[in-house]
């Protein structure tokens, strides 16, 4: 497949995933701050890595866009999630990363279909990145609340 002949549906999870890479920036880098008005630096400093993680992947994305010779427009941005509490601020970060895992995993799986093997490589990077990133925060919340806070809320009868 050319460069010349990228399926338009392949464009446009490029665009979305660019919009949810960028809100997970600003997302982490608000909770940086966040953490750090609570006089938390070591969380603030694992905030602003993941910051510069998804900054990485935003920058991969555009790199990849210009060279399909389309013009990166990220549509949307989410406002930042904040919380009262390092645990409200990692269950909103898990679910922003559930929702990068899903958009790789399905744009791999088209582009697969599309016989597009480059971008599928590119997408399939992203996603295995993007679960690893799931882990950690998932294993740091974990460290906070222990196993049971992980499960979601139930009704209390």
């Amino acid at each position: 497949m050319g460069m010349d002949a990228v399926h338009p549906r392949v464009l446009g999870y490029f665009g979305r995933a660019l919009s949810l890479e960028l809100t997970a920036v600003q997302q982490y880098m608000t909770q940086a701050c966040l953490a750090e008005l609570w006089g938390d630096p070591a969380s603030a400093q694992r905030f602003r890595h993941e910051t510069v993680e998804e900054l990485r992947h935003a920058e991969t994305l555009v790199q990849r866009m210009l060279s399909l010779g389309v013009a990166p427009a990220a549509s949307q941005l989410r406002p930042a999630g904040h919380g009262r509490d390092l645990v409200e601020l990692l269950r909103q970060d898990l679910a922003l990363e559930a929702d990068l895992v899903a958009l790789y995993a399905e744009a791999s799986r088209f582009c697969g279909l599309a016989a597009d093997a480059s971008n599928a490589a590119l997408f399939q990077q992203l996603w295995g990145e993007e679960q690893q990133h799931a882990a950690q925060l998932e294993a740091w919340l974990q460290s906070l609340v222990g196993p049971q806070a992980l499960l979601p809320d139930r009704a209390m009868f």
